[in-house]
């Protein structure tokens, strides 16, 4: 039934057989390799013949898919840089934070720039310089030493009458106080004063007539004194002892300076405590044509200048071993005497 059905609709009226069904097997068949005939025959008048339909088909249709490629890179490029430039935008606020951040911990840890206001320190420093303070080293206990160039609070009273210098613009002050704020230029709102440490606590400091400067007895050799000045400049002062904990400070410019010498009358005798002292200014960093570095004087190394300082333990120790020791022998010999009893 079911061949019947298929020969019906196939149009074929021949008998049922095999042998109908192997000629229907090859006239089906001949349609087919005419058909392939056909399309080898259009291949080989549109191409070479060497390349199949589908190698054919293929490189006929490249060219159009690099052309809608190349678009679809360059709206991707395009994409990327405005990805990159609102990344930049978006980073650069906290960059800027970042940045502030670091030398604001700069400035409260390790180094602060200070203006040189006046020429009491010519001509170490001129008016204007910019140096550049270490207060990393007092944070682990280091105290001045003598020679050093050290920056300091006012220990009060000492610029009651200096006027403090402010810009009269606004904006200007605003910008000062913000770059004050996070070290990269000096406040103008702080009362610091800069001098050098010519004695510290427990030594005697002394000046008369025209000097020179001495210490526990020592002279000092000062050739950074301002040119024509004398070391004691136009205020000599008699032999103090400077208190432990504290410093006497003097300016190069002794005929031009308000410094310990100035202050014998009010607390503390002149001297500044220890406390006050920011750090030590090591090198003058601006202007360029001025930079230099500001190392302790060879005239603070003499080996007697600290002679009169108090005996340190250990030296007391062994000092007081050597008084000891004729005792000692005599505690022993009589030792020995009652064994031999």
């Amino acid at each position: 039934m079911g061949d019947v059905v298929i020969g019906a609709r196939s149009g074929a009226g021949e008998p049922e057989g095999s042998g109908g069904r192997a000629a229907r097997s090859a006239e089906s068949g001949a349609p087919s390799a005419s058909v392939e005939d056909a399309a080898a025959q259009t291949a080989d008048e549109h191409g070479d013949g060497t390349e199949g339909p589908t190698g054919g088909s293929s490189e006929s249709h490249r060219p159009d898919a690099e052309s809608a490629d190349q678009p679809e890179s360059q709206a991707a490029g395009k994409q990327r840089k405005q990805r990159k430039q609102r990344s930049f935008w978006k980073e650069l606020p906290i960059l800027v934070g970042i940045a502030l951040v670091l030398a604001l911990v700069i400035k409260t840890f390790f180094v602060q720039a200070f203006s040189i206001p006046s020429e009491s320190m010519q001509n170490t420093l001129q008016v204007g310089d910019r140096v550049l303070v270490d207060k990393l080293t007092p944070w682990f206990g280091a105290e001045p030493e003598r020679g050093e160039v050290v920056v300091f609070h006012d220990p009060g009273g000492w610029l009651n009458d200096e006027p403090t210098p402010q810009s009269s613009n606004s904006f200007v002050r605003g910008v000062q106080d913000v770059l004050s704020f996070v070290g990269l230029m000096p406040s103008a709102n702080e009362k610091d004063l800069i001098k050098r440490v010519i004695a510290v606590g427990g030594d005697t400091v002394e000046c008369e007539g025209t000097g020179p400067v001495k210490v526990n007895g020592v002279a000092l050799n000062e050739p950074y004194v301002y040119q024509g000045n004398t070391p004691c400049g136009d205020h000599p002062f008699d032999p103090v002892k400077v208190p432990n904990g504290r410093i006497w400070v003097m300016g190069d410019h002794r005929a031009d300076s308000l410094d310990s010498r100035f202050h014998m009358d009010q607390p503390g005798g002149g001297t500044v405590p220890v406390g006050n002292v920011i750090g030590r200014a090591f090198v003058v960093a601006w202007p360029v044509g001025h930079w230099s570095t500001l190392s302790v004087p060879n005239t603070f190394d003499q080996k007697g200048l600290a002679a009169a300082a108090p005996l340190a333990p250990p030296v007391a120790g062994a000092v007081g071993a050597v008084a000891l020791l004729p005792l000692v022998r005599r505690v022993r010999e009589r030792r020995g005497g009652r064994k031999d009893s």
